[in-house]
């Protein structure tokens, strides 16, 4: 279900792509990003939705034919290892399968830690 390799110019285009219930949980996954972090600004980075904050990456999202893969960066992964052990993940990114609910909370937290170490970094 990975989009395919097509040039998307926005997020709402890349969302589009996805049937219905792929499209609810991108969206919400949006949400949960964009309320966490209201200075970020929306882009399409290495295909794949991304937000950016102080001109850097921030945080990416994705669809894939089972799940979401969501890309925090090595340093937001290695922050919440035990609260994303049961998932599987990898030095930047982590796996949220379709057969269970997205952690949300987690999400945001995550983007919390992101956001915060962002701002030490290029402010």
């Amino acid at each position: 279900m990975a989009a395919e390799k097509k040039k998307y110019s926005n997020i709402d285009e890349y969302i589009a792509m996805f049937p219905k219930d792929v499209r609810e949980i991108l969206e919400q996954m949006r949400r949960v990003i964009a309320d966490t972090a209201p200075s970020a600004t929306e882009t399409i980075s290495y295909a794949i939705p991304t937000f950016k904050l102080n001109g850097k990456n921030l945080v990416h999202f994705a669809a894939f034919k089972k799940h979401i893969g969501f890309y925090p960066a090595s340093s937001g992964i290695a922050g919440f290892q035990q609260e994303l052990s049961s998932y599987k993940n990898a030095k930047g990114s982590v796996q949220f399968p379709f057969d269970q609910p997205v952690p949300f909370e987690l999400v945001k937290k995550i983007v919390e830690f992101r956001v915060k170490e962002n701002d030490a970094l290029y402010k």
